[in-house]
């Protein structure tokens, strides 16, 4: 476990790792009763679409600087995922936002995240984002640098978004990066 503590915050014993008592997952663990949980991070964003163009944001920051991707990113402890998701386009873009729908849930248990991603329309535009981004543009479909699309799972969303999106129909999805199997749901 990278990061990972070697001593109980409580009493300061040093952490054993196994299997806690009543517990499935092995874990760090001490003799007073704390354990050590590592959870998934959740990753919340919106795709944004205005007059049949899409909101991408060019990154700035590791890892991969000057790639695209939707607005999204960690959500902060207190927050809803709507509003995680709606900070992330605001810091990123300068957009301010409004959530029409949920739209797709996936996992990726290789590095512990899960990404939540809403549907969502624009309420202002700033033209001024967070140092996060280097830059940030509505993209026809044919115009979107796919090849240069960071992650993934954003590059699927947004493929089957816009199709959608031609068709009018919409739904919800899950899905994940092990099998590649996405389950639809209405």
């Amino acid at each position: 476990m990278p990061n990972a503590p070697r001593f109980c915050p409580h009493c300061t014993q040093a952490l054993a790792r196994g299997v806690p008592a009543g517990d499935t997952h092995e874990r760090l663990y001490c003799a007073c009763g704390y354990i050590h949980y590592v959870n998934p991070k959740i990753i919340a964003g919106c795709i944004i679409e205005r007059e049949g163009k899409y909101l991408l944001c060019q990154r700035a920051i590791p890892p991969r600087p000057g790639t695209w991707t939707l607005p999204a990113g960690f959500m902060e402890a207190g927050e809803t995922t709507e509003d995680a998701a709606l900070r992330e386009v605001w810091e990123e873009t300068g957009v301010r936002a409004e959530i029409v729908s949920p739209y797709s849930i996936f996992s990726v248990p290789k590095i512990s995240e899960v990404y939540i991603i809403f549907r969502a329309m624009t309420v202002e535009e700033t033209g001024e984002y967070g140092p996060e981004t280097l830059s940030y543009r509505f993209f026809e479909p044919d115009e979107i640098p796919w090849d240069d699309i960071y992650y993934p799972a954003i590059r699927q969303i947004l493929e089957r978004y816009i199709l959608e999106r031609q068709a009018g129909v919409y739904g919800m999805y899950m899905g994940n990066d092990d099998t590649g199997k996405v389950h639809f749901m209405r």
